[in-house]
């Protein structure tokens, strides 16, 4: 399985903008660092920003070395 990466970073926001936030997370059942990641990752798919996904054999996808 491959190893999926993250990277952390501080983000500045307002006070109005994080209380919006905070409140949509609650509102979806989400943290907030969730609602953030979700924000940005539907952001980068609208704007076909998202790098494509490496399509996976059915042997490296059942870990089957044939």
């Amino acid at each position: 399985m491959a190893e999926k990466t993250t990277k952390s970073f501080i983000l500045r926001v307002d006070a109005d903008t994080m209380n919006a936030i905070e409140a949509w997370a609650a509102d979806e059942f989400r943290s907030t660092n969730g609602q953030l990641q979700w924000i940005i990752t539907e952001a980068l798919r609208k704007a076909k920003r998202l790098p494509k996904k490496k399509k996976v054999s059915g042997s490296e996808e059942t870990g089957i070395k044939v």
